[in-house]
């Protein structure tokens, strides 16, 4: 690991004021043959990397990521990735505000070079990106690279300013507490009522669910919630909120827990003592002690400041 410290378990970074430039001039012309290049240049040249390749012009980091001085490590998401995160076309990449999308990019970036050699052998090391915002990255036994839960599809493309580590999703920094993620999402109003709901009785579920944690919280979809009998919100505020608290806290892990973390035909505590038991033939799922299926988990890895939460499709039942 080049110029780089550890302390106190997360990694230090040198200083970020190399991705600080703001580059809107002309495209550098690639190096004729093979041979070393840039992260710029290799990614330019790579033809997974298109949508990538507008976004950096976009965001005016060609200048940086073309320095041949610097040293950095580039998390660099695919274009099918690029697709999977709702953009359809390379077009679609110019309607995204440049500040936006160069936020979504630097938390791509290190400010270093980090191989994966270098990557402690060790599940969700907090590191800090360009964008000072923090990533999870995980090495395991077999050499799998994960970041945000996210997997590292290709390892360690060298370049000459630094290293390149594809993932297969655009990674998606976190935009506040559990709470207020959930609270973000639209399709989580009837989770974020039953928790406004169950504070109100003796345990204050939205203080807990937003303290510093980390938790995991496996969030049901307000269909989940019309199907387990909460045909409105009313109904939701019509229960005794005690009465929702231990089915809330089911759903809650004490600890940060990706989707790379699961592990199949597995038993997990929740924070109400009872457990969950996780399978991942097929489709990941997750089950409760009483509940007559497993629920799916239809999203996984939303990243929040103080955890993870997995979005699935039914209520689970202790």
């Amino acid at each position: 690991m080049k110029k780089q410290i550890q302390q106190k378990g997360k990694w230090i970074l040198f200083p970020i004021f190399l991705l600080l430039f703001a580059a809107c001039e002309k495209m550098p012309p690639l190096p004729g043959g093979e041979g070393p290049k840039t992260i710029y240049q290799t990614i330019a040249s790579d033809g997974r990397f298109t949508f990538l390749t507008v976004a950096m012009a976009k965001a005016g980091l060609i200048q940086t990521l073309n320095d041949k001085k610097a040293q950095l490590t580039l998390f660099a998401p695919t274009d099918d990735a690029f697709k999977a995160a709702g953009f359809k076309t390379p077009k679609d990449i110019a309607d995204v505000p440049e500040a936006t999308l160069k936020a979504i990019l630097l938390y791509h970036a290190l400010g270093s070079e980090v191989k994966s050699n270098a990557i402690p052998l060790a599940a969700n090391t907090e590191v800090n990106t360009v964008a000072v915002k923090p990533v999870f990255v995980t090495r395991t036994n077999a050499g799998k690279v994960f970041v945000n839960g996210v997997s590292v599809i290709q390892k360690d493309l060298d370049c000459t300013n630094g290293v390149i580590h594809v993932v297969n999703r655009v990674l998606q920094a976190s935009v506040g507490t559990i709470v207020q993620t959930a609270q973000g999402n639209p399709n989580l109003s009837y989770l974020v009522a039953a928790v406004l709901r169950a504070s109100q009785g003796t345990t204050n579920v939205a203080a807990v669910l937003s303290s510093a944690g980390p938790f995991t919280v496996f969030a049901p979809t307000n269909q989940a919630f019309k199907n387990a009998g909460f045909a409105t919100i009313d109904a939701i505020n019509a229960t005794p909120a005690d009465a929702l608290t231990p089915i809330l806290t089911y759903h809650v892990i004490g600890a940060r827990v990706f989707s790379s973390d699961l592990v199949n035909n597995s038993d997990v505590p929740t924070v109400n003592g009872g457990t969950l038991r996780i399978t991942l033939t097929g489709s990941p799922k997750v089950k409760g002690k009483t509940n007559a299926t497993a629920s799916n988990i239809i999203i996984t890895d939303i990243l929040a400041t103080n955890g993870v939460v997995h979005v699935i499709d039914q209520v689970l039942l202790p």
